[in-house]
Formats: structure tokens, sequence, C-alpha cells
């Protein structure tokens, strides 16, 4: 691909502002104009303005998604270079049928699995609501009870690598770990060392803490609702690291004002960046991170590293780690 111009490239969604540092971007110099944005929009007419001079757009996972809509709107789009080898915000499908290829990267890592428990324990252990009043000089040296984990119950939505993983650890805390999704098997549980659960309302039921480890879909949007919550014993936490809309986000708010449960850690949201007036961040009994979960130095090394070489790879026409269509 040749032109007397640079092509025009957009960096999205870059939060810490490090995409330019965490790999050498030199092999692309001369060739393209980088532009960097730091903040999200979701007002897709706001991102057409945006967006529509550029031929290349490298989206960090699924801040920014792209449907179909937006896709039409921009003429200029040859290449999309997304971190991950999935993104469900982007409409891969149709990009491919307008002409737009997507590339992808590899992962390092487990940095999910490690923040999965970075939530768990900071939740049970209070440590944010006791870091914050020992930083403040608070006269009372300790507030609130910790939670132990030995002999309690982790509940886990979801049973595949992550789940099993989770399982593990728990398992070294001397938990008991049962588990249960639609299509969850004994079996399949049994060679996870973990309990098979029937329904979803007894592992709600069940268990002490509930950390959800399943995929976003049509089927399982709202999975947790009101009705779900309700279950729950007052001294369960629930732990969200996979996608907010699994969980209908009124009724975990309600459950969580009333407090109906004992508390939450959560790290994804309906809305990503929460809104500064959203009421999570004015609870003392929910544990709140900015969708950290799959940030790590490591990922960022190779996302970054490979995304220069996707970019390389797409102006070379030597096309590199198309993004596979999800169904």
């Amino acid at each position: 691909m040749t032109t007397t111009e640079p092509i025009r490239v957009a960096v999205l969604d870059d939060y810490q502002r490090v995409a330019l540092t965490f790999a050498d971007w030199s092999p692309l110099h001369g060739r393209v104009k980088v532009d960097v944005f730091t903040e999200t929009l979701h007002d897709e007419d706001a991102l057409v303005e945006r967006l529509k001079p550029y031929a290349i757009i490298c989206a960090m996972r699924e801040r920014t998604k792209f449907p179909a809509s937006l896709l039409d709107r921009l003429p200029n789009l040859k290449f999309i270079a997304t971190t991950g080898m999935q993104n469900r915000g982007i409409d891969v499908a149709y990009a491919n049928e307008k002409g737009i290829s997507v590339s992808g990267t590899g992962h390092a890592g487990d940095s999910t699995l490690e923040h999965i428990w970075a939530l768990i324990l900071a939740t049970a252990r209070h440590v944010v609501h006791e870091h914050a009043g020992t930083k403040a000089k608070r006269q009372l040296w300790q507030t609130t009870v910790p939670t132990g984990l030995a002999s309690k119950t982790l509940g886990l939505v979801g049973l595949g690598k992550l789940g099993i993983k989770t399982a593990k650890i728990a398992l070294a805390f001397d938990m008991n770990v049962v588990a249960w999704s639609p299509n969850l098997t004994p079996e399949r549980a049994a060679e996870a060392g973990v309990g098979f659960i029937a329904t979803k309302e007894e592992l709600m039921q069940l268990s002490d803490i509930v950390s959800l480890h399943i995929v976003l879909s049509e089927r399982t949007r709202g999975l947790i609702g009101a009705k779900e919550l309700a279950l729950m014993k007052p001294s369960a936490i629930l732990i969200n690291t996979s996608r907010g809309p699994l969980v209908d986000e009124d009724a975990i708010l309600q459950v969580l004002q009333t407090k109906r449960i004992a508390g939450a850690g959560l790290d994804v949201f309906d809305v990503e960046p929460l809104p500064l007036d959203h009421p999570f961040r004015d609870l003392n009994n929910v544990t709140l991170s900015p969708h950290m979960g799959y940030v790590s130095d490591d990922n960022y090394k190779l996302w970054w590293s490979q995304t220069v070489e996707n970019i390389v790879g797409f102006l070379d026409g030597v096309p590199q780690r198309p993004l596979r269509i999800l169904t």
C-alpha cells in the first residue's frame, strides 16, 4: 500500500498514555502519522467526527465499540488492530464484508486471574476501607471484621479455563468450590475438582462468594438479577470481572445500598468509564476497579508490539493474526 501522504492511525482509549512507550513504533516511522486519544466516546456522531480521517484504528479491547452502524460511517477505514484475539465490540463479519481487515494479538500472563483474587481478598478483608481510614489518620485503629475464606464456599458461575484456575487457588485457601453454568455437566465439574450445582438458584443460596466467569451474550445478559441476588446470604460477596451487563445493575445497586449482602467487588460496568456521578462511587461496601482485569505490563508489552507488527503487515499486504468471527 503506497501513498504520497502518511497514512493516519488513531490509537484509541489509551487511558494511561502508554501505547507508544510499551512498544517500538520505529518500523512505522515515515509511513504513518499516529494520533493518540485517551478519552472514550460513546456518542456515535462524536466518534464519526473523531475517526473519519483515519485509515487505521487501534482499539484497546472493547472500550470503543465498532458496530455496523459506525463502520458504515467511516469511509476511510481500512484496518482495525485490536488487542486480544477476541473483541465482541467489533462486528468483524460486517467489517470484512466492507473490506475492512481486523487483526488481534496474543496475551501474556494471567492478569485476570490475579485481579479476581485481588478483588476477592480486598473485598473480604475490607482492605480499601481500612487503607483509606489509616491514611486519613482515623483515630479508631480498626473498624471492620474481615471475612475468613477457609471453609467458606466459592460459587463459580461458569467453569472455563479461568474458572478452573480460580478454583485451584480457592482450594489452596481451603475453600469449598462449586460451579454452575447452563452447559456444565457433573463430569466436567469433577474433572476440575469442584462440586457440580444443578441450578443457578442453588448456587446463589449456597455460596459465600459468587464469582462470574461466563461470556456475555444475549442469552446471558442479566443472568444475575433481583431474583438471584435475593437468594444470596446476607454475609455473601459478589465478584464480577467478566462483563457488567451479566448482572442487572439496578438490582445489584439496590442490594448494596440496602446492605442486603455484605459487599461486592466489581471491575466491569454497563457503561465504561463509570460515570462520575454513578451511585456505585458513593457506597462503602463495594470495591471498584476500572476494568483492569486484563491490564498488566506483560500484556501491554505484547499487545502493543504485536499491534505494530499487525499494522506493518497490513501496509505490506501480508496480514497478521486476523481476528476470527465470533458466533
